[in-house]
């Protein structure tokens, strides 16, 4: 059963979020709505601003020995957020022992697609030039960056390039052309969205090019060749069919795919983890998943 910070936490968003979002066609407004409260690290947690491969960004680790190298790359629909914002979960992270660097993507609409894919992509090469190890690096994102990092995976593939060793997804936004039927099917019983606003929204990042894209909308890729697949998404979330069919279409790749159906949850809800336990359980498992798939050094 879930907890009742859950079911608190899907009605914190739906008042402080969801309604506001509604029907909103201006990214600067949205941005503002987005913008989650301040968070307080914790002790022990270091944060260290740098550029890796040229992009901006923060290390974020603990004195714990590191399990390896984690690239997060954050939510909030390519438009908003930042790594700051994701603190809640790059720290959870690193106090499970990576050291974890958030970059800050270029941002739609002054920055559309393929900017944040160009970015994260550098972000990574600079990684393995610095000398992390594919073998040891891993990726995680979620939402827009978890379709983020669906794409990274697809450029990196495409030349060439060493794969990371693992990557966990939550709530990723695989289709933005917005063609699941938990759009329309969780449109009132999501903490956050209203399906009918998903397809206009993407057009912040698509600018003019085409929603099925798989660079954009991994979900029409070719999967095959990806490393092992971590997806948690929400039973309730409109973007639950874009986990949900990109597992399907990833195992029938061949890819080693694992997915987790959370019961009530909002979306993304790893950011609520001070407060909501499925939120430290989602880590916490992601985190076990993750380094169980490091290669010793």
């Amino acid at each position: 059963m879930a907890s009742i910070q859950a079911h608190l936490a899907v009605w914190i968003v739906k008042w402080r979020v969801k309604r506001r979002l509604k029907g909103v066609r201006d990214y600067r407004v949205a941005r503002q709505i987005l913008r989650p409260d301040p968070y307080k690290v914790p002790p022990g947690i270091r944060i260290t601003p740098e550029r890796v491969g040229g992009i901006s960004g923060e290390w974020v680790e603990s004195s714990k020995p590191s399990d390896g190298t984690l690239l997060y790359l954050h939510g909030g629909g390519y438009f908003g957020c930042s790594a700051e914002s994701h603190r809640p979960i790059t720290v959870g992270f690193a106090l499970q022992g990576f050291r974890v660097f958030a970059p800050e993507y270029r941002l739609a609409p002054e920055n559309p697609f393929p900017a944040a894919v160009d970015d994260a992509t550098a972000a990574y090469r600079g990684l393995l030039a610095a000398g992390h190890s594919p073998q040891r690096t891993v990726v995680a994102g979620d939402s827009a960056g978890g379709g983020l990092t669906v794409s990274l995976l697809l450029a990196l593939r495409a030349a060439s390039h060493p794969l990371p060793a693992a990557v966990a997804l939550f709530s990723p936004w695989t289709d933005l052309a917005a063609t699941g039927d938990s759009i329309r099917t969780n449109a009132r019983r999501c903490a956050m969205f209203n399906g009918p606003d998903i397809a206009p929204t993407a057009r912040y990042y698509l600018g003019k090019a085409d929603p099925r894209n798989p660079l954009a909308s991994p979900l029409y890729a070719d999967l095959s060749g990806l490393p092992p697949l971590l997806i948690h998404v929400g039973a309730d979330e409109v973007l639950r069919d874009d986990s949900t069919r990109l597992a399907e279409r990833a195992k029938a790749a061949g890819v080693s795919v694992t997915i987790k159906i959370w019961p009530v949850v909002p979306h993304a809800w790893q950011l609520a983890a001070p407060l909501v336990p499925e939120a430290r359980q989602s880590l916490q498992e992601s985190g076990a998943f993750l380094r169980a798939r490091i290669t010793s050094p």
